[in-house]
């Protein structure tokens, strides 16, 4: 059966075996280069566990969603020391 794998819970890759489940998302290490912070126009630490961009000088993560950086200071989560 095509696209469905062979426990029919999900699709399935040309050969018929089953797509893995979807590891977390990566940033390109090119973006990472000339991203800084909206607000200090510093620059940003990756934090692959929390998909998050993390500016130390302005005290916010900001989230990553289905990979895209989300650079809104209203959409930050304020860090706590």
């Amino acid at each position: 059966m095509m696209g469905k794998s062979e426990t029919g819970l999900g699709p399935s890759t040309p050969d018929g075996t089953a797509n893995a489940a979807p590891e977390t998302s990566r940033i390109d290490p090119r973006l990472l280069e000339i991203l800084v912070c909206p607000l200090t126009k510093t620059t940003l630490e990756y934090d692959a566990g929390a998909q998050e961009l993390i500016s130390r000088v302005a005290k916010l993560a900001y989230p990553i969603r289905d990979g895209i950086p989300i650079m809104l200071p209203e959409e930050a989560r304020p860090l706590t020391d």
